[in-house]
């Protein structure tokens, strides 16, 4: 990779048109429905605050998601059907690409659960959300934010009382049991 910052692919954020780009046929990563309406309400909500990335023939190397739903009406219509776009140098082999693929989705990194109960907390107590808007714009389920609202460590003083909705005390049963 060519040193500073005029080098660098997101130094040339390109807009083209989303049926010039194409798939490549080895992405091990996969996205739930639910995810995928995420990804349009961050869209919505922000605009495009990331690139595809692909090589100059096209093929893309991260962003594939992006451009999925990049194609429906209500995010084609927000940039008239174009998508931005940087291009990794064609210096760039086949396994540097794919591994350049992985990468990019391994770096995205995970969620953990306290730093989660901190922010539906600070989201319902501190700016009054309501669990509809919980739902709709961080696309969580009911029981996910009783269960991030309600958490307490089950060591803290009082926990052994009465179990919150967001807690459903085990019957007794364990799944190797049936």
């Amino acid at each position: 990779m060519k040193k500073g910052k005029t080098n660098q692919p997101i130094n040339s954020v390109k807009w083209v048109k989303r049926s010039l780009l194409k798939a490549n046929d080895y992405n091990p990563n996969k996205v739930s429905p639910i995810e995928l309406e995420l990804l349009k309400t961050s869209i919505k909500l922000c605009g495009w605050t990331q690139p595809i990335v692909c090589r100059s023939n096209y093929e893309i190397v991260d962003g594939f998601h992006r451009w999925t739903v990049s194609g429906e009406k209500e995010i084609s219509e927000i940039t008239d059907g174009l998508v931005p776009v940087v291009m990794m140098s064609d210096e760039i082999n086949q396994a540097q690409q794919v591994a350049a693929t992985i990468v990019h989705n391994r770096a995205r990194g995970n969620h953990m659960i306290i730093p989660m109960t901190d922010i539906v907390r600070n989201l319902k107590e501190e700016h009054k959300w309501s669990d509809k808007e919980l739902q709709e714009f961080l696309g969580m389920e009911q029981e996910e934010i009783d269960r991030l609202y309600d958490y307490r460590p089950m060591t803290e003083k009082g926990s052994d009382s009465e179990f919150s909705k967001g807690w459903v005390p085990d019957d007794g049963k364990r799944a190797f049991d049936e």
